[in-house]
């Protein structure tokens, strides 16, 4: 079995239903855990997290210098200008507040702080990535979550490869600007998984589809996000005619547009392409063979955009 290609993973007919998938697992993952979650729930904070969590996991026993220190994990933040140095600084420092991270003992240099991921952050990392290994065996009958289940090595070499080649792909890197409004805001990705976890499993094939009564309060509610936030991200993707409400003052049924829809599983496709590769690359270097399996037909499914 090889990797699906980003053009096959958005072109698959059970793509639509493996992103609606996928977007009840992240929710779930935020029900559970709001303070984590919230530490990437922009796709800035995104990025500086899963550039941190591989530092983490390169950590080598024979290098007890190795790893998560402040000092790398500022010079990648900064090579992919998410955030500024200070930004940089505080996000780690929050983590270490909130017990996401903590400090390696024994560090022979004590002028070198070196950090790794408690249990509940790895644990949350982890289940992400499963979430995505069981997706992604939807496509073509895989076994990648059985194999990650079973083999733990798996995950912590995919991880740090995914997030390397995320980081340097342009199309994840930088969003669609209909969607980049959300993502690039507190809990905007969260939102954007809210209104994708509502599409109908057949929608109309008209310009817009129906995604039934939702009101910006209730989504304040469920995401812990205030009326001025969700209004400033809503507002230009209305204006745009992405999205909007059958009836005045934001009442009645949400619509998304096709196009706002079609950009987000665009830029959703780049993603699983990537953890598929991590995942393949990851049992190459572990010397693990995968049997083959017959791949589902890769054809565009009629009424939702690939």
């Amino acid at each position: 079995m090889r990797p699906l290609t980003r053009a096959e993973i958005a072109a698959h007919p059970l793509f639509p239903t493996i992103e609606k998938q996928i977007a009840e697992h992240l929710i779930g993952i935020h029900l559970r855990t709001p303070r984590l979650s919230r530490l990437k729930a922009s796709h800035r904070k995104w990025l500086m997290t899963h550039s941190l969590f591989a530092l983490s996991l390169q950590r080598r026993d024979d290098d007890p210098l190795s790893g998560l220190t402040a000092t790398r994990f500022v010079e990648i933040v900064m090579k992919l200008g998410a955030a500024s140095r200070n930004t940089a600084t505080s996000f780690l420092a929050e983590l270490v507040a909130y017990k996401f991270l903590r400090d390696v003992p024994n560090i022979p240099d004590r002028r070198v702080r070196v950090l790794e991921t408690t249990e509940a952050a790895y644990d949350a990392m982890s289940g992400w990535f499963m979430g995505h290994m069981a997706c992604l065996d939807r496509l073509d009958g895989g076994k990648r979550e059985e194999l990650a289940s079973v083999d733990p090595r798996i995950f912590r070499i995919a991880q740090p490869f995914s997030a390397a080649r995320l980081a340097e792909d342009p199309i994840w890197r930088d969003p669609p600007d209909s969607i980049g409004h959300f993502l690039w805001s507190d809990l905007g990705g969260m939102v954007l998984h809210g209104l994708i976890a509502r599409i109908p499993s057949a929608p109309d094939p008209a310009d817009r589809i129906e995604i039934g009564r939702l009101s910006l309060p209730e989504l304040g509610e469920v995401y812990m996000i205030s009326a001025t936030n969700l209004k400033r991200m809503f507002k230009k993707a209305e204006t745009e005619g992405l999205l909007g409400w059958d009836l005045p003052r934001r009442r009645g049924s949400l619509w998304l547009s096709h196009r706002f829809v079609g950009d987000y599983f665009q830029w959703q496709s780049a993603k699983f392409a990537a953890l598929d590769q991590a995942f393949h690359h990851a049992i190459d270097e572990l010397g693990i063979s995968v049997s083959a399996a017959t791949p589902q037909p890769l054809l565009a499914e009629a009424g939702l955009p690939a």
